[in-house]
């Protein structure tokens, strides 16, 4: 029977820490909701007769206890909150759609409350039915419906549209990995959309901007005001990775790595780059 236990538990594994990841925007934390989910599975798997359900049902809710949990801690936060960065080799097939794992989406998600994000993510996201839903957080399928809209309404317009190919985007990050290696304003800014932002996360715990640089000559300013009190280069290195199925830049600066994920709009100009700098969030770099 303990065979059959992990067998099944294995099965759904990718599966719960996708939803988990998505729910808390942490690898980190979704792992930890996963082991939480898979100690509960060892106790009750023998006498559950939809494995598949229980574990997702379970996951759900210790995901919601958690972001309940952390809703304190997440409301002091120091500087701009960014989701823990979904690093993957950019020459792997990515196992998630871009759509549904960007930062920008992530970043949507969190305006939702617990029970809004479960909703929509486990009916619009996971394809589950309004009833399975409904039974997983002891809400009427009326209720669910309710949440579902209301959610829908917050996050329909943050999925990026990715107008640029692949190829561009992989050739974009490399470019502005270039510039800025070489403190190359006059480069940087001619790949910056006029109104680009940039989010730099360091939570305290790391120099980072404490607030969205808004607008192209916002996020110049910073880089001329790094590359003054630094010089050139800016970093010591970098490496190309896909950061939440994008293309995306590994940097490694003296005091630790960094990650920066990219949007491009339709003029194959960057509108959005996202800094994570906070070391907590990087362990598994």
């Amino acid at each position: 029977m303990d065979a059959a236990l992990t067998d099944a538990f294995e099965a759904n594994r990718a599966r719960l820490r996708r939803l988990a990841y998505r729910m808390l925007g942490s690898v980190s934390e979704a792992e930890d909701a996963v082991q939480d989910a898979w100690l509960r599975w060892q106790r009750a798997g023998a006498d559950v007769a939809d494995p598949a359900a229980w574990l997702v049902r379970t996951t759900t809710r210790l995901c919601i206890d958690r972001l309940r949990a952390g809703k304190a801690e997440r409301e002091a936060y120091k500087g701009p909150w960014l989701p823990e960065p979904l690093i993957e080799p950019l020459t792997q097939d990515p196992v998630e759609r871009a759509e549904d794992v960007s930062v920008a989406f992530l970043l949507a998600l969190e305006r939702l409350s617990p029970l809004e994000r479960a909703v929509f993510l486990l009916h619009d996201v996971f394809d589950e039915e309004y009833a399975a839903v409904a039974e997983t957080l002891g809400r009427t399928e009326a209720a669910v419906r309710q949440l579902a809209s209301r959610a829908r309404e917050h996050v329909s317009d943050a999925r990026p549209r990715f107008s640029v190919t692949h190829e561009h985007a992989v050739k974009l990050a490399a470019a502005f990995a270039a510039a800025s290696a070489g403190a190359d304003v006059s480069a940087l800014s001619a790949m910056l959309a006029e109104d680009a932002v940039m989010v730099t996360d360091g939570g305290g715990k790391r120099k980072a901007a404490l607030r969205v640089l808004v607008g192209r000559d916002d996020i110049i300013g910073l880089l001329q005001g790094l590359k003054w009190r630094h010089g050139a280069p800016l970093f010591e290195r970098f490496e190309m990775v896909r950061i939440n199925g994008g293309p995306g830049l590994i940097v490694h600066f003296q005091d630790g790595p960094e990650t920066m994920a990219f949007e491009a709009g339709a003029d194959g100009r960057i509108t959005a780059i996202y800094a994570m700098r906070n070391p907590d969030k990087l362990t598994h770099v």
